[in-house]
């Protein structure tokens, strides 16, 4: 392979990486601001047409707790587990079943919805607010519901009732599958004399501001979708244009759609009846300086009109889970929820890095073991850019011949540098070389590259996927080091600098790099340019040390191919050259 160009493109690849080492902080699930144990939550929601929101202060007075412990209804669904405050019909309480911390033995659960008072406060609310003037008694922070069963599963929902004491009878029933999302009914029976009107509102609460660990590669934080529209805020934004009264960042309106607040694995979020038109409110009640408390949701545009004597109600849905793609794509089909795969952070080049991530997958699915699915993907991407590699190896073997001439001219021309340029451009065109052509096919990976990058990253489906021997999670760097002798030594170097990480399969990388530019040498009679290429394996080798070991298997293993690939054209050209050598030339005048 021509060197030259395979670093140039290599070199390109690297200007990614190195700008994801400097934006993207390290993995951290530890908070940055942690709130006191007594928070007053965000204030309601806005409602639309003149709805009334209670204050700041009075939301804080009916959160207060009492000494006694609140009564709790028990979750045990098939992939969560926790409990559902009757303090307000929170739900606030929500562990995954089949996901750690850590790899390690022992871990806890992650834990996607906390109460308020602890190191990570993440709930959810439902409720409903008056119409401007309105004098029904709603349920509130304080309120605490009745319910009908203890614990809530697949095959038992749960329905809370609470008594206004002024005819009025506040239900709110709560179902769950055998994933992640709970489906709510608000209901209101009116026993009074008079109609009533109000607003159903549906809402995330999260009381504390998080490490974002995604950097500028993932989205963290407030996001939504209505009209198809995707917005994604961050903390700070929200922080910056919430102003009292009413702490409201901004409001959209819409119909349907879905908006919460999401990690980079984890995402929180209601989802109003489709069919229905809501405003959604960002909102941020602050607790000085960066400490506060994030409020997402959405509020009804039109009231819920309770006739004398009737009853009405309204659904909405929440998630609160792990955002893996099939079962978010399975829950757009099925409840109808626009552009729920969203929730993963695909970027801008979505219809690449989508379609790669469903190939993945499938072959996951296949073989059992997301390694296996990587080099299984690395051989149909090289099958895919074959016929390129063919002409580019051509291109490159003819590029070879003409080292010589092209050394002769650069030592005719070495003073006139535009002259060079002129019988340079006439050479490959007398002999019909085209020296770009040769960067073709990797120039063109460097797109799936990226993609794969971005698909590694960000998709909760590699998340301590082990590989084979001693890496436990591909999402991580490789856990043993040199620079202690692979666990002799116990110090930890990387208190030192993070440089001092070195594994094995970065160094299986580096020897492979190592080994093609000794089968494809430089054609560069430059000495610096020469000294350079060699430096590169170890320059690269440090590099790739910090970077997801998944990724680093992928390149390694595409080096291997690549030799691979290689021998095999090499030997079809030789083959070809040795046939038209053969063969017996003809006397002269003979035809």
């Amino acid at each position: 392979m021509d060197i030259k160009r395979f670093m140039v493109a290599t070199a390109l690849s690297a200007v990614v990486l190195v700008g994801f080492e400097y934006f993207l902080p390290q993995q951290n699930h530890k908070t940055v601001e942690q709130q006191a144990p007594a928070p007053a939550p965000a204030p309601a929601p806005a409602a639309a047409d003149g709805a009334a929101t209670p204050a700041a202060d009075q939301t804080a007075d009916q959160a207060a707790k009492s000494d006694a412990p609140d009564p709790r209804v028990t979750i045990d669904a098939g992939r969560v587990a926790g409990s559902l405050d009757l303090r307000g019909a929170r739900l606030d309480d929500l562990v995954l079943k089949n996901y750690h911390e850590t790899v390690k033995d022992g871990s806890p659960l992650v834990r996607v919805l906390e109460r308020r008072g602890e190191a990570q406060p993440n709930l959810v609310e439902v409720g409903w607010t008056n119409v401007s003037g309105g004098q029904v008694r709603v349920p509130d922070a304080n309120t605490v519901w009745t319910a009908d069963h203890d614990k809530l599963t697949e095959a038992q929902p749960v329905t809370l009732s609470w008594d206004n004491g002024q005819g009025q009878v506040f239900q709110i029933t709560i179902a769950i599958d055998q994933n992640y999302m709970f489906a709510v009914t608000q209901k209101v029976v009116n026993h009074g004399s008079d109609g009533v009107s109000l607003y159903p509102f549906s809402r995330v609460e999260r009381g504390y501001t998080p490490v974002e660990t995604g950097g500028y590669l993932v989205h963290e934080g407030p996001i939504s979708v209505i009209d198809h529209r995707l917005d994604e805020s961050s903390y700070k934004s929200l922080r910056k244009a919430a102003v009292p009264p009413g702490n409201i960042a901004w409001s959209k309106s819409g119909q349907g759609g879905w908006a919460g607040i999401t990690d980079k694995y984890w995402l929180s979020a209601v989802i109003p009846q489709q069919d229905s038109d809501v405003a959604a409110n960002y909102a941020f009640l602050s607790q000085g300086g960066d400490k506060g408390i994030y409020d997402v949701g959405f509020t009804a545009r039109a009231p819920l009109v309770v006739a004398a004597g009737g009853e009405a109600s309204t659904e909405s849905h929440v998630f609160a889970g792990a955002k893996e793609v099939p079962l978010l794509e399975k829950y757009e089909s099925s409840l109808h929820i626009p552009d729920f795969w969203k929730a993963v952070d695909f970027g801008w080049f979505a219809f690449l890095t989508r379609p790669i991530f469903t190939v993945l997958d499938w072959l996951n699915t296949m073989l059992g073991n997301f390694g296996l699915a990587l080099m299984a993907f690395t051989l149909l991407v090289k099958a895919l850019f074959f016929p390129l590699a063919t002409k580019q190896f051509h291109s490159m073997g003819k590029m070879r011949q003409l080292q010589p001439k092209i050394k002769a001219l650069r030592e005719r021309y070495k003073d006139d540098q535009m002259a060079l340029n002129q019988q340079m451009i006439a050479l490959y065109k007398q002999e019909g070389v085209n020296p770009a052509s040769g960067c073709l096919p990797v120039l063109l990976q460097i797109p799936v590259f990226w993609c794969l990058y971005k698909d590694l990253y960000v998709t909760i489906e590699m998340r301590h996927a082990p590989f084979f021997g001693w890496i436990h999670d591909l999402s991580a760097f490789d856990p043993t080091n040199l620079f202690t002798l692979f666990g002799l030594i116990p110090w930890d170097p990387s208190v030192i600098s993070p440089m001092l990480q070195l594994g094995l399969w970065p160094m299986a990388f580096g020897l492979t790099m190592f080994i093609q530019q000794k089968l494809n040498p430089a054609p560069s009679v430059d000495p610096a340019q020469q000294k350079m290429f060699q430096f590169m394996p170890i320059i690269f080798t440090f590099f790739m040390a910090r970077q997801p070991a998944g990724l680093v298997i992928y390149y390694c293993w595409n080096n291997l191919l690549t030799m691979l690939q290689q021998t095999v054209i090499q030997r079809r050209m030789n083959t070809k050259a040795a046939a038209a050598t053969s063969q017996p030339k003809l006397p002269a005048g003979k035809k």
